[in-house]
């Protein structure tokens, strides 16, 4: 009897597309809220400062990433990237017919979990993949969140105007599509066990100090980005445009952003870690209240400015956190995306308690709290400042 013929392995450039794609889907199903945000706030009879709230509800979830990614160490394979996409699809899928306020905030919970389930071993797997070519690998595969996290508004906006919320069913069929897929796609990690004579696997006392530089620098960093994206649908609602006007905005950030990623890769090889975070601060600062006071074609430009200066340290900090734990490289990502965008979320809360005096004063405060993230980066050792 003649033996089936091997079904050849897919090659690294197969393998990298895939992956990204997949962090593309993963990050758009999960992400778009903000983009209808003026339509959900409406349907559901919330004032504006519920924004807050709910994106709260939608990022709290990666809080959990240093413990998912604890779990992908400890697990290995892939079966953490394929479970994370079909829970972030199938909750955007489901997120226009939720009834009420109350099952929103339970759906969007969900949704961060599938997305803190997603990061880690993903991140871990493209690392492994690339060795020796880390920063700029990463990079490409960040930028496939990027580009998620910046169509799917203006997408899921486009539906919503056409179909309304009930339509935003069309966000969970590309996720459901390639979810199988993956099971050829991503390297399956070896497990990562503490064996007898070892000691702990984490060494925490060891970590405390770069760990809590790391986390507050990110933690104001997407406090920021967050804050941003949250509410600036709503100024252009207020100012009377329509919903896709304001995603698109955010769209215009997010997908211009990807020059950062990508640049930003590259300039951590050349210049070092803290020039990048450094400059990443200090430019998103001086950017963040144009972006948002001005109107017509200038509003557009310096939203793009903004993504490239918010988006120049996001492999930079990735890789910054596995450097800092590399007895457990997906935790260490873990922390760097997951739980700075938890505490990051609760900023987001904290601060559309103000949405009531005003949208533009929201803007200006996170300018100011920009610039506190450069401070901190001078306190990193010189060791890890590749």
């Amino acid at each position: 009897m003649q033996q089936a013929a091997p079904v050849a392995s897919p090659s690294w450039k197969t393998r990298l597309v895939g992956m990204s794609w997949a962090h593309l889907l993963n990050d758009g199903a999960s992400n778009y809220l903000p983009g209808v945000l003026p339509a959900v706030l409406a349907t559901l009879g919330e004032p504006v400062k519920m924004a807050g709230v709910l994106v709260t509800a939608l990022t709290i979830g990666q809080a959990l990433q240093p413990l998912t990614g604890r779990l992908a160490d400890w697990l290995g394979g892939r079966s953490l990237v394929i479970i994370g996409l079909l829970m972030t699809s199938m909750g955007g899928g489901l997120l226009g017919i939720v009834p009420s306020t109350p099952l929103l905030i339970v759906l969007l919970v969900l949704i961060g979990v599938g997305n803190s389930f997603f990061h880690p071993q993903a991140i871990a797997a493209v690392r492994t993949m690339f060795a020796g070519r880390a920063g700029l690998f990463t990079s490409v595969f960040l930028v496939g969140g990027e580009l998620g996290r910046g169509l799917w508004p203006t997408a899921a906006s486009l539906i919503v105007a056409g179909m309304g919320l009930s339509g935003l069913w069309v966000v969970a069929l590309p996720g459901l599509i390639t979810a199988p897929f993956l099971m050829r796609l991503v390297p399956a990690l070896p497990r990562k066990r503490a064996t007898a004579g070892q000691g702990r696997a984490i060494r925490l006392r060891v970590h405390a100090r770069p760990m809590a530089l790391l986390v507050g620098y990110q933690s104001i960093r997407m406090f920021c980005m967050y804050g941003f994206i949250t509410f600036i649908p709503l100024l252009w609602d207020q100012r009377g445009a329509a919903l896709v006007t304001g995603a698109s905005v955010i769209t215009t950030m997010m997908t211009v952003g990807v020059v950062g990623n990508l640049s930003g890769g590259q300039l951590t090889d050349r210049i070092g870690t803290r020039r990048v975070m450094l400059g990443s601060a200090v430019a998103s600062a001086v950017l963040i209240v144009p972006a948002a006071a001005l109107t017509g074609p200038a509003a557009w430009i310096v939203a793009a400015l903004l993504g490239i200066a918010f988006f120049l340290t996001a492999s930079t900090t990735v890789l910054l956190g596995q450097d800092i734990f590399p007895e457990n490289p997906s935790m260490g990502s873990g922390i760097a995306l997951g739980l700075s965008n938890g505490i990051g979320a609760l900023g987001v809360f904290i601060i559309g308690l103000w949405a009531a005096g005003g949208l533009l004063t929201i803007f200006w405060a996170l300018a100011v709290i920009s610039l506190l993230s450069a401070v901190l980066v001078l306190g990193f050792e010189k060791s890890l400042m590749r």
